[in-house]
């Protein structure tokens, strides 16, 4: 909500470039440009990606930009921290940068997406020292643990013939912990508990096709006009034949299909990633990102939910600001206990769940009792705490209107007049702040029905 929008104005402040300008080259409205750039309304998804190449022909590095400020902590390597399109991987005189810039072309399932940038990650937990095969098991138990957050916590869609998300749900993968405290960053419990099950049948389905088919670009006139049943047995022949005459991402360790089990990347490969690790793993990324969208167009803030993330920003600005509110009003309730509020002892609610709207943005926090947070979990809650909550807000809203000086406070409640669209003088008006919530969020909350959120969530419940 918003993060498209923030992120063009930053860069085309950073680039003086102007909106005219860029709605010129999307050969779009100069008032349509504006509402993006004031966050009035985010571009869709498709519109990201024009975004993305209008700015690319008027300046790239602008366009680098903006896809990294939209991507957030994706790119937030230890290395190099700059997200190309294809075209733009780092060139090389030692393997075939074309052919890797190919690897998603015609691809209708996720199964690419997720098998590449499982590799990469098995690479880098490797530290790029890989002196034994890589086996179709261990990329499928790294595919499955990187579909695992996107589908568990935030119900994505891989699309309709998929089967990842069949196979998570066949599999017992609690790890009873919730997403706002999600301490298994680097997947380990989480690949633990899956190579505990049988996940015979999802590697079977992977490896016949995609761990062959991957490879293709690099041999697409030797394999063109093949028969679909004798692809996979030429890839194998070829990518293990030729393995350094040509330099696949990988050959296989067998010359037999019915005995591969494993592949075995090449060196020169290992060390094009290794030098440009941020710059492919950010391209594959924004590929995967594009696929997603595609898949669930109406989803907000789809970037943040594709990986788990290294840590959860800091909600200490936003808890600052409610105890300030709570310090000046003591009778302050809790929307759903209706217990008094202590200053020094509350926490804040996610209205809207944290795994459906992946932000920490102030309009949709409000403080509660830190039991029924820890109760309430990712549930929707019943339509009648709505009003309360608006009450809270707006509370909220005019005790820090009265204590905070004008900018300051301007800074403080930017998100709710960008995301609700009202003005900062209509935020103070209770029945408009109202109305505002309700065309914000109704639409929002039926969104989230659809896509399978627990409704209705009452105290004691």
């Amino acid at each position: 909500m918003g993060k498209a929008g923030e992120a063009l104005k930053q860069t085309l402040e950073s680039y003086k470039i102007s909106q005219n300008q860029l709605a010129t080259t999307l050969n779009a409205k100069r008032p349509v440009v504006n509402r993006w750039f004031h966050s009035q309304v985010d571009p869709t998804a498709e519109t990201v990606i024009e975004i993305v190449k209008a700015l690319e022909n008027i300046n790239p590095e602008a366009s680098q930009e903006f896809v990294k400020l939209y991507l957030g902590e994706w790119i937030q390597k230890p290395t190099q921290t700059v997200l190309t399109q294809p075209r733009m991987l780092p060139v090389s005189d030692k393997v075939d940068v074309s052919a890797l810039s190919r690897l998603f072309a015609n691809t209708t399932n996720s199964y690419k997406y997720l098998f590449f940038i499982s590799v990469l990650d098995i690479l880098k937990r490797r530290q790029f020292e890989v002196l034994s095969p890589i086996s179709f098991t261990e990329i499928v138990i790294e595919i499955l643990a990187n579909a695992w957050y996107p589908h568990t916590y935030f119900k994505l869609s891989f699309g309709s013939q998929d089967q990842i998300a069949n196979k998570l749900n066949s599999l017992e993968l609690e790890l009873n912990e919730p997403v706002l405290k999600f301490t298994d960053t680097d997947k380990k419990k989480l690949r633990k508990i899956i190579q505990a099950q049988n996940i015979d049948d999802i590697v079977n389905l992977i490896s016949r096709y995609v761990t062959y088919r991957l490879i293709r670009p690099f041999f697409a006139q030797e394999t063109k006009g093949l028969k679909d049943c004798g692809v996979n047995q030429s890839l194998i022949n070829l990518a293990n034949n030729q393995f350094e005459q040509k330099k696949p991402l990988y050959c296989f360790n067998s010359e037999e299909e019915r005995n591969c089990n494993a592949i075995n990347l090449h060196q020169s490969w290992i060390e094009y990633i290794e030098e440009n690790y941020s710059i492919v793993w950010g391209w594959a990324a924004w590929e995967w990102l594009g696929y997603m969208q595609k898949r669930n167009p109406s989803t907000p803030a789809l970037v943040n939910k594709l990986f788990i993330p290294s840590q959860r920003e800091s909600l200490k600005k936003q808890t600052e600001y409610w105890k300030k509110v709570l310090e000046k009003h003591h009778e302050t309730r809790c929307i759903y206990s209706n217990q008094i509020l202590n200053k020094s002892r509350f926490s804040l609610d996610h209205y809207l769940p944290w795994s459906f709207v992946a932000h920490d943005r102030l309009w949709n926090l409000v403080p509660v009792v830190p039991e029924i947070n820890s109760s309430k979990s990712n549930n929707l809650p019943s339509q009648e705490y709505f009003n309360n909550f608006i009450q809270v807000q707006h509370l909220g809203l005019i005790t820090s209107y009265e204590f905070m000086k004008k900018s300051e406070w301007e800074k403080y409640v930017e998100p709710y007049a960008s995301d609700l669209k009202l003005s900062y003088e209509n935020l103070l008006d209770f029945v408009k702040l109202r109305n505002g919530y309700e065309a914000t969020i109704i639409p929002l909350i039926s969104l989230a029905k659809n896509q399978g959120f627990s409704t209705e969530w009452h105290l004691n419940s």
